[in-house]
C-alpha cells in the first residue's frame, strides 16, 4: 500500500509531498524550503529517497532543492519548458534564493512517459498554463494523482506570472477532466480532494 506525508513548507506553504512504498526509495515533490524539517521527517520515518520530482519552476517549490541534494543526491526531474525559469536568478523572492541548476537533473520526459522507482510507477502528464513545463504525476495504480499548482481544490495556479496562459491552462483542464473521478489528487497548496470533486464544485472544471 502506498504511504503519504504532506508538509507545507516555506512562507508559502508549498505541499512538499513524500510517498512510497518502499522506504528506502521514495519519492519526494517540491522541496520549496524548509529542507531542515524535511530531513527530520524523513529520518523519522526512515526513508531514503529514490527520486525527486518538482512540478514545476516556481521558487516557492525548488528553493529548498540544492540543500536536499546534498543529503540526499538523486535524479531530479524537472518538464524541460521550465528550464529556463527554475534556474533564472530572477525566480526568487527574500526569503527564497534562486536554485543552482543541479547536475543531477533530467529533463527528458514529457507527456505520458512513465517514471518506476520503489514499486510505484509515475506518468507524467503536461500541463502547461500556470508556467509552460507544469505537468501532474498520475500513480493509476495507487488512485493518485500530484497536481502541483494545475489544479487546487475549488481553484486553479494563477496564469498571470510570466509564462503563464490561461488558454494553455484551460486546454491542460479540459486534458484532466477526461481521467477517472475516484482519483485522489494531493494539491501543490492547500488540501488535498478528489477529481470527481473538483469536477463537481471547482468553477474552473
Amino acid at each position: 500500500m502506498i504511504k503519504q506525508l504532506i508538509l507545507p513548507v516555506g512562507l508559502y506553504q508549498a505541499n512538499c509531498v513524500i510517498l512510497w512504498k518502499d522506504p528506502q526509495q521514495a519519492w519526494l515533490f517540491d522541496p520549496g524550503q524548509d529542507v531542515d524539517d524535511i530531513l527530520e521527517t524523513l529520518q523519522k520515518e526512515n526513508l531514503q529517497l529514490g527520486v525527486i520530482v518538482l512540478t514545476h519552476a516556481h521558487f516557492d517549490h525548488i528553493s529548498g532543492l540544492n540543500s536536499l541534494l546534498a543529503h540526499h543526491a538523486v535524479p531530479v526531474y524537472l518538464h524541460a519548458d521550465d528550464v529556463p525559469i527554475a534556474f533564472s536568478p530572477l525566480n526568487q523572492m527574500p526569503p527564497y534564493r534562486s536554485t543552482k541548476r543541479p547536475a543531477a537533473l533530467d529533463t527528458s520526459k514529457g507527456d505520458g512517459d512513465t517514471l518506476s522507482c520503489g514499486g510505484l510507477t509515475g506518468t507524467f502528464i503536461h500541463t502547461p498554463g500556470h508556467t509552460p513545463g507544469s505537468w501532474c504525476i498520475c500513480f493509476a495504480e495507487e488512485n493518485l494523482m500530484v497536481t502541483g499548482d494545475t489544479l487546487f481544490a475549488g481553484s486553479i495556479g494563477r496564469t498571470d506570472f510570466p509564462g503563464g496562459s490561461m488558454d494553455a491552462m484551460e486546454a491542460s483542464l479540459r486534458k484532466l477532466k477526461q481521467l477517472p473521478d475516484a482519483l485522489h489528487i494531493i494539491c501543490g497548496h492547500g488540501s488535498e480532494s478528489t477529481l470527481g470533486q473538483e469536477k463537481k464544485t471547482n468553477p474552473y472544471l
